[in-house]
């Protein structure tokens, strides 16, 4: 009976997605609370996860042409309020060190928020000619912000990500860069994560603090099909160049500001998938991160059947060795029936059934987690079949998330229809909005939906403002947010 609760109790998501998002983060074995306030345990299991992503992308970076580095985790006081837009912006988020042993410091420190305030006095260092540019590094680490509603791996006071920073001779060529890492991050999320994502540019006022532009890619979350800011890239322009003595003497021999640019992802990607691909049983994980990729069961009844089962279960690792992350459940204190629902809770691509029929006919039951389509395979064929059908539920979760943002976003041209479809969560709204920042404020203040991007790849359509009816040029996406 126990068994049967452990998964039963997961709430459907039409009833209550919060609840139901939190109660799979804690029962997939994800995240853990702590005594500390906003700060979560990210257990093996979902940490497994976010090391699978952390490696695709860093791979994908890194064929960019950038390196990395790590920079420290505190920043003096007049180093971070160096530049005064900046320093506003992340004010009510930083967290400050003021005690360090048994004496108080000289200066408070802070607890990065993000690094541009630590990293550009070594630029500063670094460069003297153009020869020296560009620069271009990452870093993987932590971040804190003092998140005033924190969930796990979407907003905690802690949070793991990759923070990029690059240096350059000219703007062109930093805003190439900026748009060249959005890019790498759309590629990330739709062919890794299986994620489809809108590209585009923020307004001024939910640009990143102290940036000449940001650019963002937004994903729409399943259940209340709320917009999760997936990545940011910002072009810089030469502001933290000035404001850090970043300069350099250039080809023509004048002495310049040298232009920058950051960009970084966080792990509220693992929770994005999550949102994205779960259902009422729980985590549905594409195929590209997922921590195991089959689980195999073998099923007995009798001691008399373990011999068989244990040289079929062998010859089955081997043949899935080269083509997929692979384990065992051997546990002999649960029933065949509670490891397939924790399995299925877990988000595992396939499961693989052998019991003694099987064994009989050298076969094994694949079972796909994404459909529950179920079938019998030849032992021989099983490297190339199970090869196969990952790349099938790759493409299939896609699919069905492309399906979702298609079908839940929509186009509307007055008022009061974008008011009624904020109100009921029924998707991302497709608006006209003439940029005044007053018309921005309306929405926000009146609806607490924003402005979440000017898409890269809608093209322009005249029209009138959704807000004041003046003229506009295209329309904007307009959604909640987590």
């Amino acid at each position: 009976m126990a068994e049967t609760r452990y998964v039963e109790e997961l709430i459907d998501q039409e009833d209550d997605f919060d609840r139901w998002y939190v109660d799979v983060i804690r029962k997939a074995e994800l995240a853990d609370d702590t005594p500390v306030r906003g700060c979560k345990v990210i257990r093996p299991y979902g940490f497994g996860l976010w090391e699978r992503m952390v490696a695709r992308l860093d791979t994908q970076i890194k064929a960019t042409g950038v390196e990395n580095a790590y920079f420290p985790l505190f920043i003096p006081r007049s180093m971070l309020e160096r530049e005064a837009e900046h320093v506003e912006g992340f004010a009510p988020e930083v967290a400050w060190v003021t005690r360090g042993g048994n004496a108080d410091l000289e200066e408070p420190w802070a607890v990065r928020p993000t690094s541009e305030a630590i990293i550009c006095p070594s630029y500063a260092r670094w460069v003297q000619s153009y020869r020296d540019l560009p620069i271009l590094i990452n870093q993987w680490g932590n971040v804190v912000r003092w998140e005033e509603r924190p969930r796990a791996f979407l907003r905690t006071l802690e949070f793991l990500w990759q923070e990029g920073h690059t240096c350059h001779a000219s703007l062109d060529e930093a805003d190439e860069r900026a748009r060249q890492m959005l890019e790498v991050y759309r590629r990330f999320f739709e062919e890794d994560l299986a994620i489809p994502v809108v590209p585009g540019i923020k307004t001024e006022s939910e640009k990143f603090a102290g940036a000449l532009r940001t650019y963002t890619v937004e994903a729409m979350m399943s259940g209340k099909y709320w917009a999760l800011q997936a990545g940011t890239s910002h072009n810089l322009g030469d502001h933290f160049g000035r404001v850090f003595g970043i300069r350099f003497l250039d080809r023509d021999g004048e002495r310049k500001y040298a232009f920058t640019t950051s960009w970084g992802l966080s792990h509220r990607a693992v929770g994005a998938t999550v949102m994205v691909h779960g259902d009422d049983a729980g985590l549905k994980l594409p195929p590209a991160v997922a921590p195991v990729q089959v689980v195999v069961v073998p099923i007995w009844r009798k001691r008399d059947d373990m011999a068989e089962i244990e040289h079929a279960v062998d010859r089955i690792l081997q043949r899935l060795a080269p083509v997929a992350r692979t384990r065992v459940d051997w546990r002999d204190d649960r029933t065949a029936g509670y490891k397939f629902n924790e399995w299925e809770l877990k988000g595992v691509p396939l499961r693989l059934e052998v019991g003694p029929r099987d064994v009989e006919v050298d076969q094994a039951v694949l079972v796909r987690r994404d459909t529950r389509e179920k079938q019998a395979i030849p032992l021989a064929n099983l490297g190339p079949t199970v090869e196969g059908l990952l790349d099938a539920i790759q493409g299939n979760l896609f699919a069905n998330a492309k399906r979702m943002l298609d079908e839940h976003t929509v186009e509307v041209d007055t008022y009061t229809e974008l008011v009624e479809r904020i109100g009921v969560n029924a998707g991302w709204s497709l608006a006209h909005w003439c940029r005044a920042p007053a018309c921005e404020a309306r929405v926000k203040a009146e609806t607490k939906a924003t402005i979440r991007c000017i898409p890269r790849d809608l093209p322009a359509q005249p029209g009138r403002c959704v807000a004041c009816g003046g003229l506009s040029e295209r329309r904007v996406v307009i959604a909640r947010a987590y």
